[in-house]
């Protein structure tokens, strides 16, 4: 390879890496620009102490959080819930998804005897 050939094969590559960061910050910006417009919704339908519990749910579980984050934001501006929503809502709202999602195990042990074969 000459000298004429690295040169152009570098400027392609700086070239390259520029636009994979330029595109890298614009995505960047996106979701910070999504996630203070969520930020900012969930100020609207959240009372502050409720706001202050999905904070702590966030910190504990952030893929629950945000599921539950949309689609409170979700319901609320469809209108089929209340708005500003309570502490104690939240919670009565964290009960019932909680309830669906726990399940009973049943563990049975049945003894065999010691005659008992087959």
């Amino acid at each position: 390879m000459s000298d004429y050939d690295d040169d152009e094969l570098n400027e392609i590559i700086n070239k390259r890496a520029s636009e994979e960061q330029r595109k890298a910050e614009i995505e960047k910006r996106k979701q910070s620009e999504l996630e203070a417009q969520r930020e900012a919704a969930l100020r609207a339908i959240l009372a502050p102490e409720a706001r202050q519990r999905l904070a702590n749910i966030k910190l504990i579980k952030p893929d629950f959080a945000n599921s539950l984050s949309d689609q409170l934001i979700m319901l609320a501006q469809s209108g089929r819930i209340k708005v500003p929503i309570t502490d104690e809502e939240l919670k009565a709202i964290l009960s019932q998804l909680t309830g669906q999602n726990r399940r009973d195990f049943k563990i049975q042990i049945r003894e065999r005897g010691w005659n008992e074969h087959p």
